[in-house]
Order: C-alpha cells, then sequence, then structure tokens
C-alpha cells in the first residue's frame, strides 16, 4: 500500500548563515511536529524521492517557524531547500485525544444547523489565535466563519464528513 503523506508546512526561504530555513507552517500542531530530533521529510520539484531531516532547532520569528537541521548545518546545505514542502508520514500523525481532530479530517465536511439545515462545505481552517475559526463555502453568498468552540460545534463526525452546529443569532450574516 502506497503511504499516505500530510503535507505540515513549506519551506519559503532560508534565514541567516547557519542554515535555518524560513517554514509557513500547516500543520495544527507545530509545536509537536518541529520538536528537536523530529524526522521530517522533503518533497522537492523535480526530485523523485523525498529527503530526510532531523529537525536541529525550531523557533518562532514573527510569522514563520524556524527550523535548523542536523544534516545541513550551514547557508550552502540548505539553499536548494527553498519552495520544498515539508510532509510526515500517516503513522507519524500520532493519536490525538477525544475531541481532538486534524486539519485534513474537518476540511471537507459539511456543516448542518441543528434542524438540519445544511450551511455549506468546510473550505479552509483559520488560526487567529484563542479557537480555531472554520471557513465554509456556501452557495452562491460569501464564505461563513464558524469559531471551533463548544457552544457552537455540538457534534462532529469525521467518518461521515458532518458537522452539526448551534445556529446562534448574529453567528452567519445573511
Amino acid at each position: 500500500m502506497a503511504k499516505r503523506w500530510f503535507n505540515v508546512g513549506k519551506i519559503v526561504n532560508t534565514h541567516g548563515i547557519k542554515g535555518e530555513v524560513r517554514v509557513i507552517s500547516k500543520t495544527d500542531f507545530a509545536e509537536e511536529r518541529y520538536k528537536p530530533g523530529k524526522t521530517l521529510y522533503l518533497f522537492m520539484s523535480g526530485s523523485k524521492e523525498p529527503v530526510q531531516v532531523t529537525v536541529q532547532t525550531h523557533r518562532l520569528h514573527k510569522q514563520f517557524h524556524l527550523l535548523q537541521f542536523k544534516e545541513r548545518p550551514s547557508l550552502n546545505d540548505v539553499e536548494e531547500l527553498k519552495n520544498a514542502i515539508i510532509k510526515v508520514p500517516e503513522e507519524d500523525l500520532g493519536e490525538l485525544d477525544a475531541g481532538e481532530y486534524y486539519f485534513h479530517e474537518i476540511i471537507g465536511c459539511e456543516v448542518y444547523t441543528e434542524d438540519g439545515e445544511r450551511i455549506g462545505v468546510i473550505r479552509e481552517i483559520l488560526t487567529p489565535g484563542a479557537n480555531d475559526v472554520w471557513v465554509v463555502e456556501r452557495k452562491g453568498q460569501k464564505d461563513a466563519l464558524i469559531p471551533y468552540i463548544e457552544s457552537i460545534v455540538k457534534d462532529i463526525d469525521v467518518t461521515e464528513k458532518k458537522i452539526q452546529i448551534h445556529l446562534m443569532e448574529g453567528l452567519i450574516d445573511e
């Protein structure tokens, strides 16, 4: 069976002369994913096999994650990694606690009200701060923004790709 890979980030540039790379993170668990000692796989255009690297250091800088890899200690070693997509195999995803979900499980789910009225499909997840916000694509209307909080999200069924929410007044602009 072919390995399933999950995108956890993209290297957008190098940073400084010590071989750090700037990463735009695409993972819900950056602290876990980029922890020193973790193995990541870099997919580069034009190369068939992913490049396996080990995280040496991880720190936040502005809106980027800065990573340094054990195998690539200098700027010259990471120059070719620009635009590489960082992925992990499915078996590295790890177990989640009850009530925790991966972004790829939530994106694509259909959202319904408690009365069974279909609102739309989750297109994207924003992580602005305290809680995630689900972007729900609606037919002929602008996207609805649904905060992922207990008082609103009532039921999540990732197997059926269905989510039920409590439609509070003013939650969705009509």
